[in-house]
């Protein structure tokens, strides 16, 4: 098992229940593909360093998730079509 780190930047235009649904959605995903949620860091309501989809701020979290190599790969293959998830990224974390 390996340590991840996902980083979902979501719309700041939806009420506080759709954001709540969303990151429910992102934490199921991780785990319907046998990865093990660790932590869920919520950043909150952040200033984007460049205009996406005419949006100016968003919502940051950061789900941290113990699972297999090929688990990131089938996230982000659902994620990317999720509605109001403006970006997202997961990586891999070393032991240090």
């Amino acid at each position: 098992m390996n340590k991840y780190e996902l980083a979902v930047v979501v719309s700041a235009k939806i009420e506080d229940e759709e954001r709540v649904a969303v990151m429910d959605k992102c934490k199921a995903l991780v785990e319907r593909f046998g990865g093990q949620v660790t932590n869920v860091d919520e950043w909150g309501k952040k200033r984007l360093a460049y205009e996406i989809q005419k949006m100016k701020e968003a919502y940051y979290y950061f789900i941290h998730f113990d699972a297999e190599s090929t688990v990131p790969l089938e996230i982000e293959n659902r994620i990317r079509i999720m509605d109001n998830v403006i970006r997202y990224l997961c990586v891999r974390q070393d032991e240090a």
